[in-house]
């Protein structure tokens, strides 16, 4: 199984519209921050979640930042403050 480490980071300006990016995220990773999460996604997986985000958001107001970690990498994160849970299921 061929995965890849995101992590999603946003900006959106509507209520409604952020709602339900939250919602969508939360099938795929774990919430870190207000507007960041983590995922591990199988590589075939990546598009469908890309288009179903291009679905909710606004481009002429909102955006999405996805930055792609190798497994090394996002097994280095490291974290000051308070802990958040970790994923344990790959999607």
């Amino acid at each position: 199984m061929s995965k890849q480490y995101v992590v999603i980071a946003y900006d959106v300006a509507s209520n409604k519209r952020r709602n339900a990016l939250v919602k969508l995220l939360k099938g795929y990773g774990i919430r870190v921050n207000y507007s960041v999460f983590e995922c591990r996604i199988r590589k075939s997986g990546i598009f469908p979640l890309k288009k179903k985000i291009e679905a909710i958001i606004n481009s002429g107001q909102d955006s999405v930042l996805y930055y792609f970690l190798c497994g090394k990498c996002a097994d280095q994160r490291e974290q000051s403050g308070i802990k958040k849970e970790k994923y344990d299921t790959i999607i």
